[in-house]
């Protein structure tokens, strides 16, 4: 299996240059909100109620979305672009390497919320992934259409911007809804719809583009 052995051993060289490339910074920060906003639900006197727990955690499903705008981020992305390592295995090689973290901040703001307060798990969840979803297939996008090295800036205010636009569509339309409100289960069904729409399309939109990569098999004859 001298070819297994050959992507085992060029995944092992990527890691760690990989890993020291990654914006540790804006992803901590992300990372950081997301956990302490949370926390304030058994902090502040008087804030134990499920609206108030909805909103800390819907804050903390749009830091961590802001904080992956940023993860394709690559200040030497105009000398990465030749190398001979498609760009679909290293951007997925920074998933690999953020997603679980992510997973992980996720978990630790859910449950800092008391379960009493706790909005339903699954369905703030969804949210949460939907938005991760849609920041990092922007974010795809960018790198894909652009040459900009370092896109997350504009992807993460594209991204609020569109957040706080959607508050203001008419009830029948809107993602963000109460617990109480009679269309919470109708509002989860347009999450769904979303994940299930930005997961494939981030998915295509990671490899490099077919014109580009034929101009780089030139370039190396």
């Amino acid at each position: 299996m001298p070819e297994v052995g050959a992507a085992y051993a060029r995944v092992r060289a990527l890691l760690p240059p990989l890993w020291r490339a990654l914006p540790w910074r804006v992803l901590g920060a992300a990372g950081g909100s997301a956990t302490a906003l949370p926390a304030l639900a058994r902090l502040v006197s008087g804030g134990h109620d499920t609206a108030f727990a909805l909103i800390l955690l819907r804050s903390a499903e749009v830091a961590l979305a802001l904080g992956l705008a940023f993860l394709l981020d690559d200040p030497a992305r105009h000398i990465t672009v030749a190398v001979p390592t498609r760009r679909v295995l290293r951007n997925g090689l920074r998933l690999a390497l953020v997603v679980p973290l992510v997973l992980l901040c996720w978990t630790v703001a859910l449950l800092l919320v008391p379960g009493e307060i706790r909005p339903p798990a699954g369905d703030v969840g969804l949210e949460a992934a939907a938005l991760a979803a849609l920041a990092l297939t922007g974010a795809a996008a960018a790198v894909r259409f652009t040459d900009e090295p370092q896109p997350g800036a504009v992807v993460a205010a594209t991204l609020l911007a569109v957040t706080v636009l959607e508050t203001l569509l008419p009830e029948r339309c809107t993602l963000f809804v109460d617990v109480a409100d009679p269309g919470w289960a109708a509002a989860h069904q347009r999450w769904a719809v979303l994940l299930l729409l930005t997961v494939p399309m981030g998915a295509a939109l990671l490899p490099e583009r077919i014109r580009r990569r034929r101009a780089l098999a030139w370039t190396h004859r």
